[in-house]
C-alpha cells in the first residue's frame, strides 16, 4: 500500500488535489493553511471565519497572491473560484459544508456548539469531517460517528492533537499484540483549578495566544477532554475521578503504571491519565506475557519489564491535520474516533462559589472547569457534560466551589444544536 506522501504525489501528477474546506482562521487554522500550501495534492480551497481579514492574511502568509483570494458568500461565485484554482474567503460556514467542490471539511473553531453544527452539516452533505474540536467530540461524537458511518463518510479527530497522537501509539502496539496497560499525555502547565482569563492574560499575551484557551489548559479542562476522547476511542477509563496526574520522568512511567500490589501507583489496567514532567509528549505503557518478547525488549534497551513505555516527544497540532485529511480521503479511515461510544464524561465543576440565577460562561472562563469521570459515574450523578455549557445555561440554585453541577441544577434558556444532538445520543445509546 502506498504511503500518504506517494498517494498525494500521484494525485498531483494526475493534475488533481484534495479540496479542503476550513472553518476557523485562528492560530490552528492559519498554521494548517500554510502547511497544506507547501504540500502536494492538497489545498484549502475555502475558509470561513467571522473576520475575513484573518482569512486573507492566512492565505497571503501561505504564499497565495491576494488577487487569487476571492471574498464571497455566494455559492456560485465560490464554485467558480475553486474551479479556476482560486481560493475563497467567506463568513458563511454553511457555504463550506455545502459546497460541492469541497472533499473534506475541517472544524478549527474550538467552540463545542459550532463544531457540532459543522460536523452535522458536513455529514448531511456527504463530506468527510476532521474535528480539531475535542470538546464537541467528547459530547456528541458517538452520535456523529454513527451518522457518518451510515452516510458513508469519515468522522475523525486530528493527527497532531494529543488524542490522535496517543491513538497512533495504541494502534501500533495493538497491531503487534502487546498488552496495553495505560495511555496518557504530559501536562504543559501546573494544574491550577482557579485559572481564568484574567490570571492567564499576561502569559497568554507573551505567547501570542488566547487567555481563555490558556486558562482551559491551566485549569486542567483540556487535559480532561483530551483523555476523554482517548477513553471513548479505546474503552480505557480513568483510574479515579479526575485521573491521578502523577509527576515523573519518561523512565519512571512503566513503574508508575504498575498496580499498587506490585509496587506501582494504579488500581487497574487499561487506564487513561496525565503526567507532569513529560510534556509535550504522549505515551503508551505496554507489556507482554511472552518470555521471548520480554527478552527481546530488554535486549533492545526498552527496560527490565514487566511494563515498557512507548513515548512520542512531540505533537504538531494542526500542522499534522493534513495527514488525517489524506487518510480520510484516500483510505476512508479515521485517525481517532469514539469506537467504544461514551466511556468517559467530562463533567462540569464550579470554579468558584456560584449564585442562584447566575449564567455559566464557556470553557476556559471564570465559572467552571472540567473533570473526567467514567460515563457510568456521571450518569448516576446526572452530571452536566461540560461540552453543553454556554451563556444560555442558568443556575437554579447556588453551587459551592468544587461541586459538580447536574442537569437538575440548571435551566437551559435556549436549545442549541449540541443540546439537540446530545438528547438524541442519550436516547439512542441508552
Amino acid at each position: 500500500m502506498l504511503g500518504l506522501n506517494r498517494k498525494l504525489q500521484r494525485l498531483e501528477n494526475e493534475g488533481s488535489y484534495i479540496k479542503v474546506g476550513l472553518i476557523g482562521a485562528g492560530q490552528m487554522g492559519r498554521g494548517m493553511i500554510s502547511q497544506i500550501e507547501g504540500m502536494k495534492g492538497m489545498r484549502v480551497v475555502i475558509t470561513a471565519d467571522l473576520q475575513v481579514d484573518n482569512i486573507k492574511n492566512a492565505y497571503t502568509h501561505a504564499g497565495i497572491e491576494a488577487a487569487n483570494v476571492i471574498t464571497t458568500d455566494v455559492k456560485e461565485e465560490a464554485a467558480s473560484a475553486v474551479k479556476h484554482n482560486q481560493v475563497v474567503a467567506t463568513t458563511d460556514m454553511k457555504l463550506v459544508t455545502s459546497l460541492d467542490e469541497v472533499d473534506v471539511v475541517v472544524d478549527a473553531t474550538g467552540v463545542p456548539n459550532i463544531g457540532a453544527e459543522i460536523a452535522w452539516d458536513s455529514i448531511l452533505n456527504r463530506k468527510h469531517i476532521v474535528m480539531l474540536n475535542v470538546e464537541a467530540d467528547v459530547t456528541v461524537g458517538p452520535l456523529l460517528k454513527k451518522m457518518a458511518d451510515a452516510s458513508g463518510v469519515v468522522y475523525t479527530g486530528s493527527a497532531g492533537d494529543e488524542p490522535g497522537a496517543i491513538m497512533e501509539l495504541y494502534d501500533f502496539a495493538d497491531a503487534m499484540g502487546f498488552e496495553i496497560v495505560a495511555l496518557g499525555k504530559g501536562k504543559n502547565n501546573p494544574l491550577n483549578l482557579e485559572a481564568n482569563p484574567a490570571t492567564a492574560e499576561e502569559e497568554a499575551l507573551s505567547k501570542g495566544s488566547s487567555p481563555k484557551m490558556l486558562a482551559s489548559f491551566q485549569d486542567g479542562t483540556k487535559t480532561m477532554v483530551e483523555m476523554n476522547a482517548v477513553a471513548n476511542a479505546t474503552g480505557f477509563l480513568p483510574d479515579k475521578p479526575g485521573m491521578h496526574g502523577f509527576s515523573g520522568s519518561v523512565s519512571e512511567l512503566p513503574g508508575l503504571f504498575l498496580e499498587e500490589e506490585k509496587g506501582g501507583k494504579v488500581k487497574n489496567k487499561k487506564v487513561v491519565d496525565f503526567v507532569n514532567g513529560i510534556a509535550p509528549g504522549v505515551f503508551a505503557i505496554i507489556a507482554s506475557d511472552k518470555d521471548e518478547v520480554n527478552a527481546e525488549m530488554k535486549y533492545l534497551k526498552m527496560g527490565d519489564g514487566p511494563n515498557y513505555v512507548l513515548y512520542r516527544p512531540y505533537h504538531l497540532t494542526s500542522l499534522e491535520t493534513p495527514l488525517s485529511i489524506a487518510k480520510a480521503y484516500f483510505d476512508h479511515e479515521p485517525t481517532i474516533a469514539p469506537y467504544y461510544g461514551l466511556q468517559g464524561e467530562t463533567v462540569t465543576v464550579a470554579k468558584k462559589d456560584l449564585e442562584e440565577g447566575e449564567y455559566l460562561d464557556n470553557i476556559g472562563g471564570f465559572t467552571v472547569y472540567g473533570k473526567l469521570l467514567k460515563a457510568s459515574e456521571a450518569k448516576e450523578m446526572n452530571a452536566l457534560p461540560l461540552g453543553l455549557i454556554d451563556q444560555n445555561v442558568q443556575l437554579k440554585r447556588s453551587i459551592k466551589k468544587g461541586e459538580t453541577i447536574t442537569y437538575d441544577d440548571i435551566i437551559q434558556t435556549k436549545e442549541t444544536t449540541i443540546w439537540k444532538l446530545r438528547a438524541i445520543q442519550d436516547k439512542d445509546f441508552s
